[in-house]
This record gives structure tokens, sequence and C-alpha cells, in this order.
């Protein structure tokens, strides 16, 4: 319950002991951030099953000795539930004193209810014969609830605390109480003096031998589950670290593209040629509709665009290439090629202007200027892989994605929202065989791209 631990940004390997010494990086924010919500859930279900736990154990004592003095050991595990939601209300990722001293009151209450003297009993059984009665073994469940919250050391002190309290509260029982008379004599001479049988028959002997026995046993067995609890955090640290790489690479890739990346060992260092289609999108005029603006509003704006059309991206199967501004780059097919990369270029485009449709309905009831875009969608060759040094950037380099920011720009001269090379809509028509592509579009032959030498057969948007 008292870990601090943190995933160093370039490495699997956590070192829960060295942890103080990481820097705060967001790296490290978001891991305990994780840490803490698993904590939080095991201290919860902690608290649940020691309740329970006591439950079970009352009604058991009051079976087994239906006397008024089982008030008393009832009333300590009541003392215990109480304490165990104290416990669950400071615990938290990181050395806590005061959930330490929790701990520890729980371990004393432990050891006072099972061999102190009971103040409602009228008994005079020697207070050895408590140590006969096996209540040790309910330590063990005070330690797999310890586990819980997945804090080796939190069982380590468990298994360290007991081992000292059980055997002083032993030596501090045998020091200051004096042996019923009587008894020791009466078993003697029943079984003589000389029989082995004699240490675990007489009232007044603590068994000291067992006595070690169940502490070291309870000892062993606590340092097992704390590295069973390490290697648990270690695993959910490092399951964080990889939700977090998931969600960074969902920042750029459709759902269906992370899985595929998830489930393959380093593909974006493949540098590879392949054919792609790409897709440019523009604000038009955006230059004169920022003009005068507050830079809030300019920014809100740009999200508001940016939002709408990634999502269109990315429902449509495409990996977001990079912001350019007012615009955006995507494209279909990367990293892993698909059978429909053209058709989905096509599709995003009509939707990413259906989108337009809708928002510009909205910003007219609000009194707000309509948002009119370009979009260019080309398939072709281009280069994949990694560029850089020391920071990497997938990049999808080549003339295809030249002519797709030529194409956006031909928007404007042809007074159209999308144009599409004819390279995309021939590869659209051999994946979708029954599919009318050009419908709607209208072909504008032997257009100049500014670039390239020869001219080009476009089709544009009605």
């Amino acid at each position: 319950m008292t870990d601090t631990a943190v995933t160093p940004t370039k490495s699997r390997l956590i070192d829960l002991s060295r942890a103080a010494e990481v820097e705060d990086t967001p790296e490290t924010q978001y891991v305990l951030t994780a840490l803490e919500n698993h904590k939080r859930e095991g201290l919860e279900l902690a608290v649940k099953a020691r309740w329970i736990a006591m439950a079970i154990f009352a009604v058991f004592v009051v079976i087994v000795h239906p006397y008024f003095e089982v008030i008393y050991h009832i009333g300590i595990m009541a003392l215990l539930c109480l304490n165990g939601w104290f416990i669950q209300r400071v615990g938290r990722v990181g050395r806590s004193r005061l959930e330490l001293l929790l701990i520890f009151i729980d371990l004393f209450l432990m050891t006072l209810g099972m061999v102190g003297p009971n103040p409602l009993s009228v008994d005079t059984m020697p207070l050895a014969m408590q140590y006969r009665f096996d209540n040790f073994l309910y330590f063990f469940v005070i330690l797999a609830v310890g586990t819980m919250a997945y804090s080796w050391r939190t069982v380590i002190a468990i298994g360290v605390w007991t081992f000292v309290m059980w055997l002083g509260a032993m030596a501090l029982s045998w020091w200051f109480t004096t042996p019923t008379p009587g008894l020791t004599e009466a078993v003697v001479e029943a079984i003589g003096a000389d029989s082995s049988m004699l240490k675990f028959l007489d009232p007044n002997s603590y068994v000291l031998q067992l006595r070690i026995q169940e502490v070291i046993v309870f000892l062993i067995v606590a340092i097992t589950l704390a590295i069973s609890a390490r290697r648990t955090n270690i695993l959910l640290l490092n399951n964080a670290g990889l939700e977090r790489e998931r969600a960074n690479l969902s920042r750029y890739f459709s759902p269906n593209v992370v899985d595929q990346l998830s489930q393959n060992d380093e593909p974006l260092k493949q540098v590879k040629i392949q054919n792609v289609a790409v897709l440019f999108i523009d604000i038009i005029g955006f230059t004169r509709l920022a003009a005068g603006r507050d830079p809030h509003q300019v920014i809100a704006l740009l999200r508001g665009f940016h939002g709408r059309m990634e999502r269109e991206v990315f429902r449509h199967n495409g990996t977001l290439d990079k912001y350019l501004g007012d615009g955006l780059m995507a494209t279909f097919g990367t990293p892993l090629a698909g059978e429909r990369d053209a058709s989905n270029a096509l599709d995003c485009a009509l939707a990413m202007q259906k989108s337009l449709e809708i928002w510009n309905r909205e910003r007219r009831r609000l009194g707000e200027p309509e948002i009119h875009a370009g979009i260019g969608i080309h398939y072709g060759e281009t280069l994949l892989g990694d560029i850089g040094a020391n920071r990497l950037e997938y990049a999808v380099i080549g003339t295809a994605v030249n002519v797709a920011a030529r194409l956006e720009e031909m928007t404007r001269r042809l007074q159209t929202s999308i144009v599409m090379s004819d390279e995309l809509r021939l590869q659209a028509e051999q994946e979708q065989p029954a599919a009318d592509i050009d419908t709607g579009f209208e072909c504008h032959p032997d257009q100049e791209v500014r670039g390239l030498d020869d001219v080009m057969k476009v089709w544009a948007k009605r």
C-alpha cells in the first residue's frame, strides 16, 4: 500500500526501490496515475474482503464459544473493520507514514485480541494456553488482504512486524505472568517428567519452538507474496506504458491500424515503396476569415475543423500524417496496405464535405461565417519509413504526395470542393467494380499541374 513506482521513458525495467530518484516527467505522471487507480481499486477490494472475513469470523466465534465474554473479540474485529476503512481513505501511491501507522495498529489489535487477557472473562486459564488455539492463522488473512493493494513494501512490513510483535507478546506474557500452580505438577504426575509430551501438554508451557516455527513460516510466506506483489506491480506499470503508447498511436492512426501495429514488431522501421492514397484538405480563405478575430476564437475554429476532419479520416481507416495549419494531410494504405485504400480516400473526402455542410448549418444558426475547404486526392507510389536521427518521424514522401497537394490547390481554379486524379478513380474502380465512381464528378482532361512535366486528367466535384 505504500509504493512509489515509475516507468523510465526508454526502459521496461522498473526499479521500484529507486523510484523517488526518477524525474517528474509526463510519462511518470501517466504511470503513477494508472498505478493510483489500480491501488484504489485494490484498497476498496481489501476493505470489502476484510469486512466479509470479519463477519464470518464473528459468526464462527459465537457458534464455537457462545458466552458473554466473546463480545470482547467481536469488538476487536469491529475495530479491525474500522481501521481498514481508514487505511482505504489514506492509502496512496508513495510512502505514507499514516498508512504504515494504521497497518501497525491492525497487527497490534490482532495480537492483543489473540494473546491478551480478555477483561470480560472470569476463566483462570493460563495465558500460555492462548497460544495453543492456533489463532495465529488469522494473521494470514491480514497478509492476504494486504496483497490486494499491489504493494510489496506493505506485505514485507506485515511480515516483519507480525514476526516481532508475536514473539514480543509472547516474551512479555512469559515475563510478567506467573504460571498457574498445580497444573504442571498434575501433568508430570500423569505422564512423567521424562515424557517428550510434557512440553506440549503442560498448560503453562509456551512451546517456544512452535511459536518460532509459526512466525518463520509466516515471514517466508510474506516475502514470497511481496516478490509476487512487486512483479504484479511491474506488470501493471508495463501495461500502463503500453496503453500510453497505444493511446499515442490512436492519435495518428485509425483503430484498426492501431490493432495491427500493436501486434507487429517495429513495423514502422521498414523502409519500403508502396502505392498509397493521399488526401490534402485546406480551409479556403482562412487568412481573410481569421483577420480581426480574437486568437482564442481562431484556435477554437481550427480545433473544431481539425476534430471533424480527423474523425472522418479515422472513420475511413486512414492515417493522420500531419496538421498543416488550417489543413491536414492524410494517407490511406499506411503503414499497411489495404484492399480499399483509394475507395476509402474518396469516401473520406465526400464524408468531409458532408461534415462541413452540417457544421455550416450550425454556424449559420449562430451567425458565424461558413467554412469552405478544398480537398485533393491522388493515388500513386510513395516511399514509407522513418526519417530523422535522434527524433524520428514516420514519413510518406514522393511525387504522389506533391500531386495530391497540387490537386487541393486546383480546387480554387476549378471552383470545386474536391479534385481527384484519374489514377485514384481507376484504382477505386478496380477495388469496387460495381460502383459508379465518377458519379457527381466532372472530367477535366489535360490539366497542367505545377511541378509536373506532363498534363493530368482530373475529376472535379460538381
